[in-house]
């Protein structure tokens, strides 16, 4: 087991504006207003479970569908590239729709919100670069900054108002198009070598 701060913190940063928790702060006010509350605990353990588990299976699932971890992160890199740019431009490439809200901290919450198909192509991606231990930690921080953020979500708003969430949703943007690139550059190296 070999921890490596630099790879915790990449790959916290990277899961980090995946994920966009405080992007979807107005989407977690609206669910609460819907249902009336949101067991933040669960909605947080839950993404986090998904998660670490897609970080084991998820190579056992390319490999029986015969494709690669260096072309399933080329794969990553175009779509953390779009959500990139939906950040940055502050457009909607994709966003599926969810109005019957039954059971709102495991859907949508957990799942697709947090633990959702970029989050999922992200881990896999990172595993080609980094080692489980650290990606694991990021996980682990990231959870911990999600229960937080779903605990705290009335006052966080409050705190930064519209133009404060733009602003950190732009900036987590240009960082996520910087790690597309990186990943993309690295991976197709590899595949061609």
């Amino acid at each position: 087991m070999e921890l490596i701060f630099k790879e915790i913190i990449t790959a916290f940063m990277v899961l980090f504006a995946v994920i966009d928790i405080i992007g979807n702060i107005p989407i977690i006010i609206d669910l609460r207003k819907k249902v009336g509350h949101i067991q933040s605990e669960k909605a947080s353990l839950i993404a986090g479970a998904i998660m670490i588990l897609f970080l084991f299976l998820g190579k056992s699932i390319l490999n029986l569908i015969g494709i690669d971890v260096n072309s399933f992160a080329i794969a990553g890199a175009f779509i953390l590239f779009f959500i990139a740019l939906e950040m940055i431009l502050g457009i909607t490439l994709y966003k599926e729709e969810e109005n019957n809200v039954m059971t709102a901290s495991v859907f949508p919450l957990a799942f697709p919100l947090i633990a959702g198909p970029g989050s999922l192509t992200t881990l896999l991606s990172l595993r080609a670069e980094f080692r489980v231990e650290n990606i694991i930690i990021a996980i682990i921080l990231n959870v911990i900054v999600i229960f937080i953020v779903l605990k705290t979500s009335k006052k966080i708003e409050r705190f930064l108002g519209q133009n404060g969430i733009s602003i950190i949703r732009k900036i987590f943007g240009v960082v996520l198009l910087a790690i597309a690139v990186k990943l993309f550059a690295e991976n197709i190296k590899i595949l061609f070598d």
